[in-house]
């Protein structure tokens, strides 16, 4: 049997509504399981106290191995396997490779910072999440708390007084 984890949970109808319940609950020393939204909420994350991804600097490292493998492909290729002249150009035409270094780099590092970004999220074919609440994905904002980790009746009270229009429990 998979991992179930009891949650109790409030919905709020904005986001300004969030951001303020988020605040109140770190003052309040309440462990926030997670923040559930329908789209980015700029100004979130460092409520929350997350860092900033650094899935740029992956995007950095993938990039560079587009570049690499597209100027050095492209230099044996064209000064070892299959040394033609054509146009009246050198062998080795450094302008004559940047088209295709250029969408290499763009190739590697969408690519790479997507599976990236699927794996450090545990997503991809046959994972399986579980929906706490599918007005989430549409309007809805959700601060969700785990029983084991907080008093259930203090945070029903405070998610009653921060603004939420409901408050759930659930076993996912």
């Amino acid at each position: 049997m998979a991992n179930t984890t009891d949650i109790i949970y409030g919905l709020y109808n904005d986001e300004e509504d969030l951001i303020r319940a988020v605040k109140e609950a770190k003052s309040a020393h309440l462990e926030i399981m997670d923040v559930y939204t329908p789209f980015p909420v700029h100004g979130l994350d460092p409520v929350l106290g997350l860092s900033e991804s650094r899935l740029h600097i992956a995007g950095f490292v993938y990039g560079m191995l587009g570049t690499l493998t597209a100027f050095l492909g492209m230099t044996w290729i064209f000064t070892k396997d299959w040394p033609i002249i054509f146009g009246g150009k050198p062998h080795w035409s450094v302008p004559a490779f940047i088209p295709i270094t250029f969408e290499l780099t763009v190739l590697f590092a969408s690519i790479g910072m997507v599976v990236t970004f699927y794996i450090i999220n545990g997503l991809g074919p046959g994972v399986v999440n579980p929906t706490i609440d599918l007005r989430i994905t549409d309007d809805k904002f959700c601060i969700a708390f785990d029983k084991k980790e907080v008093d259930t009746s203090k945070v029903e009270s405070f998610l009653r007084s921060s603004g939420a229009s409901e408050v759930h429990s659930k076993t996912i």
